[in-house]
């Protein structure tokens, strides 16, 4: 009897050992807190998630633990079809390549985050980071890199290795000699280090990548295969974490991260004064160099035209000077994307005296967010050197012209956005504006 209870004993204190272990998921430890990471899923809800270009609602939600199915909806979001199933952040296997994608409430820059998953066989999923959101982009993957997360060996098509589990997704492959990828349904551990431009793979305690984001050899690797069409793909230093329902069942559990500091950039000229270099030119006016100038002018066309940077510029401080030699109908584009001739975007207004040069106009949806009042409409030079100065710092956005200040405003659709500088051609045909001194520094 005594051996039996002896056994039994040990037999309950190995289960209650084993069901503490089983329970401590989807916690950090007081080290990690102190080292300042944060849990992105708690266990319990999906707050903090919500669905790609929408808001999340707070609808009720089936949650699954331990078998026991329970609804809420006091402090669980709805997000399309990803529900909390034992402890687990699970994606129902509805999506597809077009629709199925939550993102983080958040948004980050550097960052160092782990995470464990495993997928049902033959599943295909992936996070992403650096997601923007707009009516421009439909899903995440047409702007943020994807850490591929797959069933390498069941998975029903045939994978190149750009497709495979721990590659950066049609971009850097993962290292096959020190892949150790655990079996269909067991859990796996990854890592995603971004460190001001350096980026690291890891896999269950292998590092199977490493590579410097927007180099001259990452742009000319952006520029062709997959992205070479998807010019807004991987440009933005920041933004939203995502992960993808790819039409087939997908778990995520003990999803911490880290941010990591920015480093302080130099500031630097837009414009050498001798060629195009690091500018798109989207329409089919006229952009050009003469004398060390930085010359628009409208084509035979007399249509809109964009003149925009190659980088993405969120956080900045910039100075240009312009002068208008005829009509001046222009502007100074911000955290902007361009699509043919069609801009998504804030402009501070460049235009002929009494046309709010200055301002700020929103060129979707909302129109004028600020035109200056009518005694600063003489601070226009027409015809001689102008200086323009926007600075744009989270949802701040303010503005100078010749030293005076013209706009300051908080709005947080500018403060959540990212994207190019841009120079623009008004429509209408006349216009002749001359550019030097394109300076910005980075913040």
């Amino acid at each position: 009897m005594k051996k039996s209870a002896l056994f039994f004993l040990s037999m309950l204190l190995v289960a209650l050992i084993l069901f503490s272990c089983a329970q401590k998921q989807n916690i950090l430890t007081d080290q990690e807190k102190a080292d300042g990471w944060k849990l992105l899923f708690d266990g319990q809800t999906t707050s903090g998630w919500r669905s790609y270009n929408a808001k999340g609602v707070d609808v009720t939600v089936t949650v699954k633990i331990n078998n026991d199915v329970r609804s809420s909806s006091s402090n669980v979001k709805g997000v399309g079809d990803w529900t909390v199933e034992n402890g687990t952040l699970a994606a129902a296997g509805t999506g597809s390549d077009g629709n199925g994608y939550i993102v983080s409430d958040k948004q980050y820059d550097n960052f160092d985050i782990v995470f464990d998953w495993k997928v049902a066989k033959g599943s295909n999923s992936g996070l992403l980071y650096h997601v923007i959101e707009g009516k421009k982009f439909s899903t995440p993957y047409l702007t943020g890199p994807e850490y591929q997360l797959i069933d390498d060996i069941g998975f029903p098509e045939k994978l190149e290795e750009w497709q495979k589990t721990g590659a950066d997704y049609a971009m850097h492959l993962a290292d096959p000699s020190v892949k150790q990828l655990s079996p269909v349904g067991e859990w796996n551990t990854s890592r995603i280090l971004f460190d001001n431009g350096h980026v690291e793979h890891w896999l269950n305690g292998k590092k199977l990548l490493e590579f410097e984001a927007w180099t001259p050899e990452w742009l000319a690797l952006k520029n062709s295969g997959k992205w070479t069409n998807m010019p807004e793909y991987g440009l933005s230093e920041t933004g939203y974490i995502s992960l993808q329902d790819h039409g087939s069942k997908v778990w995520f559990r003990n999803m911490k991260i880290k941010e990591l500091p920015k480093k302080a950039k130099s500031a630097k000229s837009l414009f050498n004064g001798k060629d195009l270099t690091g500018w798109i030119n989207y329409g089919k006016e006229l952009w050009y160099v003469k004398d060390s100038l930085l010359v628009c002018e409208s084509g035979p066309e007399k249509q809109y035209g964009y003149f925009a940077t190659t980088d993405y510029y969120k956080d900045f401080d910039l100075t240009v000077d312009f002068k208008q030699i005829t009509n001046g109908n222009s502007g100074i584009f911000f955290r902007s994307t361009v699509d043919g001739t069609k801009v998504s975007g804030w402009q501070c207004e460049v235009a002929p005296p009494g046309h709010d040069s200055g301002g700020i106009y929103e060129s979707y949806g909302r129109g004028w967010l600020h035109q200056i009042p009518d005694e600063k409409e003489n601070i226009l030079k027409m015809g001689e050197w102008n200086t323009m100065r926007v600075k744009a710092v989270g949802n701040d956005v303010t503005t100078w012209l010749n030293g005076t200040e013209m706009t300051h405003l908080n709005d947080s659709l500018i403060g959540k956005a990212n994207g190019r500088i841009a120079l623009q051609i008004h429509d209408g045909g006349g216009i002749k504006v001359e550019w030097k001194n394109l300076k910005i520094q980075p913040l």
